[in-house]
């Protein structure tokens, strides 16, 4: 089956497979949160990005292999609702944004700063810093060697805009100057973007959009 991105809550996970990695992405919850599972194909081991709501629906996506990691995007309680039953039965280690960490109840056992790289198994992934949804928001690259890039945003950017900053200008201002710096600005047009919410798009389909999204301020 060709993946789509499309989920729903209480349905399928859809499966993402890359040459070295697989994504399984599931939607959870009353705020149709998006979690992801990614395993690496060489090692099996397995990362899972925002335990946010629904652990038994994740810990079955996750099955009897358990991970290896979990992966905070950022601290809005949405996104880690099920972060400590999750843990708690697979003694995973936990990453988040370092400047998110102290809003997220379950210690953070490794701190993230722009740049750092966090691994499944032979699988690399770069995080990417992005201030304005929250001050320590995470997005997660991996630069598919047998294809183009693939992005996990979680909430600073989706299908026609980047995440809520509350009316704040000066933050929507710092989130858009990081998003269109750090993923449109160093990112092809090809990348694969996976939102906290919704639907999957890509870098190629939103960025014409960017100009508008800053005229209107959000």
């Amino acid at each position: 089956m060709t993946y789509t991105g499309e989920v729903k809550v209480g349905g399928p996970a859809d499966v993402h497979e890359l040459a070295d990695l697989m994504i399984s992405k599931v939607a959870v919850g009353s705020m149709n949160n998006n979690a992801y599972l990614l395993r690496c194909r060489a090692t099996d081991e397995q990362l899972l990005i925002d335990a946010a709501t629904e652990a038994d629906t994740l810990l079955s996506l996750i099955g009897d292999d358990g991970i290896a990691s979990v992966v905070t995007t950022h601290r809005h309680a949405d996104h880690w609702g099920a972060l400590a039953e999750v843990v708690a039965a697979t003694g995973a280690r936990t990453y988040a944004g370092a400047y998110d960490a102290e809003g997220i109840p379950v210690p953070t056992d490794v701190p993230v700063a722009d740049g750092d790289t966090v691994r499944v198994g032979r699988v690399q992934l770069t995080a990417r810093h992005l201030v304005g949804h929250t001050p320590g928001s995470i997005a997660l690259v991996y630069d598919d060697p047998h294809g183009h890039a693939h992005v996990f945003t979680g909430d600073c950017l989706f299908p026609g805009g980047v995440g809520n900053t509350h009316g704040d200008a000066k933050a929507f201002a710092s989130l858009i100057d990081d998003v269109e710096h750090k993923l449109f600005g160093e990112l092809p047009d090809e990348t694969w973007v996976y939102p906290g919410h919704g639907n999957d798009t890509t870098l190629g389909a939103e960025r014409p959009h960017l100009a508008e999204w800053r005229e209107r301020g959000w």
